[in-house]
């Protein structure tokens, strides 16, 4: 199948034409329902959908960004809310706030599918290991504004080490909250919960002129 399918005749089996995120996450979770997440394949996602292969990869990289639709939509806001935190809090304060904001920007029904439906879809395993490399590049990113913030003299071992550790207490946070279903309360305020011991022990290294 190629893209040429998205502008002539709808494939047998497949949905109108139609090439957006959306389609193709709806796509996606019929056949993990279906058939399991191993055994989907991403051309079978791109014929149901309606669209070509090619189409697919306009807006993922893998089959398994499939499984982080809303939470990559969500962390893709951070560099704004980086940029629009106040000059004004300590290095630790703002690190604190970036996270707590980020959480506050997320919808509250949005739970990735992998999470949701993780049992018969069986998408967990798939799930954490494509998360890694969205936890190192927020951390990445919070260890630069840390690194901004807090100026030349401080240790980069330990703003790393912020870093990652807030990125690791936000993310459990958010992993729980996810989890609790319908019973699910307020994702900044787990996330708050979760980074607040964290971001206040880094202060004495963080904060220090």
């Amino acid at each position: 199948m190629t893209d040429s399918d998205d502008h002539g005749t709808r494939p047998r089996g497949g949905r109108p034409r139609a090439s957006s995120r959306r389609t193709l996450e709806d796509a996606a979770s019929e056949l993990f329902l279906e058939q399991g997440y191993a055994g989907t394949t991403i051309d079978q996602i791109a014929h149901r959908a309606g669209v070509g292969r090619n189409t697919f990869f306009n807006y993922f990289a893998s089959k398994s960004d499939l499984l982080w639709l809303d939470a990559d939509e969500t962390i893709a806001a951070l560099p704004t809310i980086i940029e629009e935190t106040p000059a004004a809090l300590a290095p630790s304060e703002g690190l604190e706030h970036v996270l707590v904001a980020l959480a506050a920007r997320h919808p509250h029904g949005a739970v990735p599918i992998a999470l949701s439906q993780r049992e018969p879809m069986a998408t967990s395993d798939e799930f954490f290991s494509a998360g890694l490399s969205r936890y190192l590049a927020v951390s990445r990113e919070l260890a630069g504004f840390v690194a901004a913030s807090a100026g030349a003299g401080a240790d980069p071992t330990l703003i790393r080490a912020a870093a990652n550790a807030a990125t690791a207490s936000a993310a459990t946070a958010a992993g729980g909250w996810a989890l609790a279903g319908v019973e699910r309360g307020d994702l900044a305020a787990e996330v708050a919960r979760a980074v607040a011991p964290v971001c206040r022990g880094f202060a004495p290294v963080l904060d220090a002129p």
